[in-house]
């Protein structure tokens, strides 16, 4: 008997939506250069430019705001590198070596390891403090600004917990400072309802694999007038903003998914908080010691991140990789490190309930079925985990 798959692990990326593969295997015979003038090239350059339209449309920008991208950790560094780009080329900038960030200590590795770049170069980064919930503390962050605050970069959502920031109000408080304002909104775009134009931000981040799309494809807003520079210089290409000839294919492959969001977005938060909820009671009637963390409503809707006391992630992760679960422990680009969550810690957790929590991130294709044979298996695997505890002195 073959046994049953669930996967739960879109937060770290998604399977590519059914109608997204029809386009992307169409749009492999457009092998033309966007930037040839000939009738191949044409042909290329109106696919990328209606990708670029329906892309905009979604967010609320204009199309000559929206510049194509590798990934959504390229646009997050391009944001942040701009603060020290020298004056050459299409830069708008020039050098501000002199101005400050301000982010968190719940961002990305992307954004975190480029601040900790930054601060070796020897500019000033600050780290606001978030709650336990996950969420900025605003009394800190406003002391926090300062006249020399150039930048100020805040997820939109967290790709652990699913905590989402009020980014409107984080955005209005940066401007009455004179800071600029970015969000990665990677984990947002495509999940919940974002508009560039409300939320009044300067430059935001998004990538098409979160969202059914292909990898290896993303977007960086930039709002008009903003001072820009590029991190890739070279050629014309994204009206010099990012050199490389345009990936095509994975532009298209894009839009579609854009498309597919246009449609499915509403219904689909709207199952996915119904199975959320499902498995919040199921887990609380089956296991004791639990604890669910993050903002439990201003959270994304098919994410759950929950803490089994006495029991490790890793191995509850690989316990459930054997009955065919798919979870995480944490961000798939730290996947690596066994030191507890950056996240977790930074909110307030003691490190044993770090190292006990996993993450589950529901998708499009998540059953109510997988649910179900989620909380049947969890609680067997957290019981057979707790028993070779030495340390664990609870319920079983």
């Amino acid at each position: 008997m073959q046994q049953r798959t669930v996967y739960l692990d879109n937060n770290a990326t998604t399977p590519l939506h059914p109608e997204v593969i029809k386009t992307l295997t169409e749009a492999m015979e457009n092998y033309g250069n966007p930037s040839s003038l000939h009738q191949f090239g044409r042909h290329s350059r109106t696919r990328v430019e209606q990708a670029r339209e329906r892309i905009a449309n979604f967010i609320g920008a204009e199309p000559e705001e929206i510049i194509f991208v590798g990934s959504g950790s390229e646009a997050n560094n391009t944001v942040l590198s701009s603060l020290t780009c020298q004056p050459v080329g299409h830069c708008e900038v020039g050098c501000q070596s002199s101005a400050s960030i301000v982010t968190t200590n719940i961002e990305h590795p992307c954004i975190l390891e480029s601040a900790k770049c930054l601060k070796d170069r020897g500019m000033t980064v600050d780290f606001v403090k978030v709650d336990r919930d996950g969420k900025v503390d605003l009394e800190e962050y406003r002391k926090m600004l300062t006249p020399n605050t150039g930048l100020v970069s805040i997820m939109m959502a967290n790709n652990e917990t699913g905590t989402i920031q009020d980014i409107k109000l984080l955005a209005r408080i940066a401007h009455e400072n004179g800071s600029l304002f970015h969000t990665d909104s990677v984990q947002a775009v495509g999940k919940i309802p974002v508009n560039v134009k409300e939320l009044n931000v300067d430059f935001l981040s998004m990538s098409a694999h979160k969202i059914y799309g292909p990898k290896g494809i993303g977007v960086l807003y930039v709002k008009k007038g903003v001072a820009f520079c590029p991190l890739i210089k070279g050629g014309h290409q994204e009206r010099g903003r990012r050199a490389g000839t345009e990936n095509t294919t994975g532009i298209v492959g894009l839009g579609k998914a854009i498309e597919m969001r246009e449609l499915e977005m509403e219904s689909e938060a709207k199952h996915l908080l119904e199975l959320k909820q499902l498995l919040k009671e199921g887990f609380s009637a089956s296991i004791p010691d639990i604890e669910f963390v993050g903002h439990q409503e201003d959270c994304l809707p098919g994410t759950l991140n929950v803490s089994f006391a006495g029991a490790e992630g890793e191995a509850i992760l690989l316990y459930l990789d054997l009955e065919g679960i798919a979870v995480s422990t944490g961000s798939a680009c730290a996947s690596g490190s066994l030191d507890p969550s950056h996240v977790l810690l930074a909110m307030g957790l003691e490190a044993e309930s770090a190292h006990g929590s996993v993450r589950i991130s529901m998708g499009r294709d998540t059953t109510r079925e997988d649910v179900e044979y989620v909380i049947e298996k969890m609680e067997s695997v957290i019981s057979r985990i707790r028993s070779m505890s030495t340390v664990y002195h609870g319920r079983n």
